[in-house]
């Protein structure tokens, strides 16, 4: 063993999904030399099926356990989906790594028909996003969406038994698990915008270890990094709930970062309200304030829209 080598658990959740993202960073740290085990945990996101993540705390459920092994030096580091982590990390926890993103687009997902476009009116399409319900209202309103959960693989299970007649599921945890052929099409965003993170690894660590900031440096994809501080901010902006019906998607040209945002409401039929900027950014600081910027200008046509 070299000196440099360090001797590291990941706390992850044990669905198919979250152990691939797990073996994935593994493996990346064990080209460097580290030792890393996995310490497999189930969460309360993982156990409560029958209701919406909107309606028992969201999507946080997700790391609470995970962040509890961190706390108590069970494990060294998290690894989650970026869009499942709180857009407002509690005190003295940190996203130290955000890696490459897969794609970040949603995926329609049908045994029977290509696209939503080929669905007949009236047709079943599971999903339990808000973002995702919001979306394709405004799309198809002549469709009946139906909530959907569970994992990857349960979701899949409920369109083969005939649930529903497509559902939709995130691009990137499809191609992960090598399922890309149960992808008929990908939603561009200029269809259905993603949400803040989508497709993209985050790895959480105490803010206290500094040690492991520099370690995890050589996995960070800072174009990346760039372009979801920038979504999240504004999700946090917007009240921070992963859980709410908010689209936020930035792209990245050289140093021209644009963000475009969706807003929807739930409840009733109303338009999805839109919002978009661009500006130059070479830093975190100046993702986080164009992501407020966008923000402001939807709140701004919420507030216009409501009156």
């Amino acid at each position: 063993m070299g000196s440099n080598t360090s001797f590291l658990t990941i706390a992850t959740r044990e669905s198919r999904l979250a152990l691939w993202q797990a073996e994935h960073v593994k493996a990346e740290l064990e080209q460097r030399g580290h030792v890393v085990k996995l310490l497999g945990m189930t969460t309360r996101g993982d156990q409560i099926l029958d209701r919406s993540l909107s309606k028992v705390g969201g999507k946080g459920l997700f790391v609470k356990e995970l962040e509890t092994a961190l706390e108590d030096g069970a494990a060294d580091l998290a690894v989650h989906s970026l869009k499942d982590v709180p857009m407002e990390l509690p005190e003295g926890f940190a996203l130290a790594c955000v890696m490459q993103r897969e794609d970040p687009r949603d995926a329609f997902v049908s045994g029977r028909y290509d696209s939503l476009s080929s669905l007949p009116n009236g047709a079943i399409v599971g999903t339990s996003s808000l973002r995702r319900m919001v979306l394709l209202r405004a799309l198809r309103p002549d469709l009946r969406i139906e909530p959907l959960r569970g994992n990857l693989d349960t979701r899949l299970r409920k369109l083969d038994e005939g649930q529903y007649d497509a559902i939709v599921l995130a691009a990137a945890g499809l191609m992960r698990l090598g399922l890309p052929e149960r992808i008929r099409s990908v939603f561009e965003p200029s269809q259905m915008l993603p949400a803040a993170g989508q497709g993209a690894l985050g790895i959480e660590i105490r803010s206290d270890r500094e040690d492991l900031f520099s370690l995890l440096r050589p996995l960070s994809h800072d174009a990346t990094w760039l372009r979801v501080a920038a979504e999240r901010a504004v999700s946090r902006a917007m009240g921070g709930s992963c859980s709410m019906p908010l689209a936020a998607f930035a792209t990245l040209e050289g140093t021209e970062l644009t963000i475009d945002a969706a807003w929807g409401d739930a409840d009733r039929d109303a338009p999805l309200v839109r919002a978009r900027a661009r500006a130059s950014v070479t830093n975190l600081d100046h993702a986080n304030a164009l992501g407020e910027q966008v923000a402001g200008q939807l709140q701004a046509n919420i507030q216009s829209g409501s009156r």
